[in-house]
């Protein structure tokens, strides 16, 4: 299991958790109320927490699933990425998609979930060609519906 350093910078929002075991999300909480208004209202919310990932890894903001399907809010930075080197509190960019209603986001509310993940750094080297693949060149919508 790996350690990562929490501040928490508001005393009354706990670390982030995992709802259950073997689940990869912590969940992350609003510190702050706020209301999205309906068809792209969004805000940054804040969590309460300042983190120390390791080197090495990085931290991946998710949405949460049921407030997706049911109020059509989700994160439109997804996934926001957190590096390594980050410091700051960790703030969660939401969007309201639903088309008639607002959505209130309480104080203490699950609000997002947080992934983290080894990542990989890579030497780019600079080459003429590149191998050949049975995908090739195809992009979006490529290999059909």
């Amino acid at each position: 299991m790996l350690d990562v350093p929490i501040i928490r910078l508001d005393p009354d929002i706990g670390v982030p958790g995992y709802a259950r075991q073997g689940d990869a999300g912590a969940d992350l909480c609003a510190t702050e109320s706020v209301v999205l208004a309906p068809r792209g209202g969004r805000a940054l919310v804040p969590t309460g927490i300042a983190l120390a990932i390791p080197p090495g890894w990085a931290g991946f903001v998710q949405p949460r699933s049921g407030l997706a399907l049911r109020h059509g809010v989700t994160c439109l930075n997804t996934p926001g990425l957190i590096d390594s080197g980050y410091r700051d509190e960790i703030r969660v960019l939401l969007v309201n998609t639903d088309p008639e209603a607002p959505y209130e986001v309480r104080r203490g509310d699950r609000i997002a979930q947080l992934v983290i993940q080894p990542v990989a750094h890579c030497n780019f080297v600079d080459v003429e060609t590149l191998d050949e693949t049975e995908r090739g060149r195809g992009g979006f919508g490529h290999s059909g519906r």
